[in-house]
Order: structure tokens, then sequence, then C-alpha cells
């Protein structure tokens, strides 16, 4: 386990892993990234290439996270979470652990990711977004299955085990406890079809 106090600028020489200010060596670290203050990251993780962590992260065993990510403050990454490339993981955004988070997602502020859940490329999640795990029986059901491109508005509850797909738009504060089609527009509580996404 790693814990950051000072700002750390790390990069690869050859095979050898160089702290700038000699205060850890971090042996999973490939090329070039920023880590700030305070942060507890295991040694366990895999952090690729010209990604950026904030402050008082905690980033556990087995977390992946892709090239060109930004982890910004007070995330926590339980074990076994998988970021793709090139995604936005706002403050406060906390997962659960064992889920996978495609290339190009935006996560935003406070927003929870159950254990389980599948994210696909290019989604947005809007703040404070919660998806859920378990069951009324406290059943570990699994999170949902969430398409590409698909767009989810602050404060939506998704409820476990359904299935999202691909481009679709749920509305702000909608409670979704069923499967959404494709290129389809949902939102209410709980929420409801409104209407097709034409394709351009």
């Amino acid at each position: 386990m790693i814990i950051s106090m000072l700002p750390v600028y790390i990069f690869k020489l050859g095979n050898e892993i160089i702290n700038q200010n000699k205060f850890c060596i971090l042996n999973f670290v490939k090329n070039f990234e920023l880590v700030m203050p305070n942060n507890i990251i295991s040694d366990k993780a895999k952090i690729g290439k010209n990604v950026e962590i904030g402050s008082f992260c905690i980033i556990d065993d087995d977390v992946v996270i892709g090239d060109n990510t930004i982890i910004k403050s007070y995330v926590e990454l339980r074990k076994a979470t998988i970021i793709g490339k090139n995604c936005y993981i706002d403050s406060r955004v906390s997962s659960s652990g064992n889920c996978i988070i495609g290339d190009n997602v935006t996560i935003r502020y406070d927003s929870i990711i159950a254990r389980g859940i599948k994210i696909g490329d290019g989604t947005y999640i809007c703040p404070k977004v919660m998806t859920n795990n378990l069951n009324t029986e406290h059943e570990q059901i699994g999170g949902a299955h969430i398409g590409k491109n698909v767009f989810i508005g602050t404060g939506c509850v998704i409820q476990h085990g359904i299935e999202i797909g691909d481009n679709t738009v749920l509305g702000s504060m909608s409670f979704i406890n069923k499967n959404v089609p494709k290129d389809e527009v949902w939102f209410g509580n709980p929420a409801k079809f409104q209407k097709k996404i034409k394709k351009a």
C-alpha cells in the first residue's frame, strides 16, 4: 500500500521507475503521471500513462485505470474496478468494486457505481446518480449493464440487474426499474418511455 503525502511526479526511465521527490517507488506506474497528496493507492493497482489522480483518493487492489484518465479528489475505487482510457471521474465518486467502465466515460460528482455494473464507451453520468446491487432480501443481483453513448441525468436511481440500451437518455431524478431499449428517452418515477431518438 502506498500513501502519498506530497505531490509526486513519476516517470519511467528504461526499466526503472523514478520518483522525482524520492518519497517512494511505485512499481505499477507507466510513463508519466501526477499523483496529488494524501492518497492511499494499492501497489496491486495498475495505472496507465498520463493519468492524473487528485487528493484523498483510495484505490484498492486490482484496480485498473486506463491511459489519459483523470481521477479527481475524494474518489474511492474498491477492488477490481476497471476504468478505460480517456475517462473523467469527478470528485466523491465511489465504486463498490468488480465493475467495468469503458473508454471515454464521464462520471460526475458524488455518483455511486454498484458492484457488478458495466458502463459502455462514451456514456455520460451526471452528478448524484445512484446504482444498486442488492434486492430487498439483501441478495447480490449485480449492477445494471449500461450501453454505449448513454446520457444519465442528475439524481437518477438505477435498479439492480437491468439493461440500458445504447444511445438512450434517462431524465433527471428518474427511478429506472426495468430494461430500457436502445435509442429511447425515458424519465419519471418510475421511469417510462417518452419517445424514440431519431438517428441523424
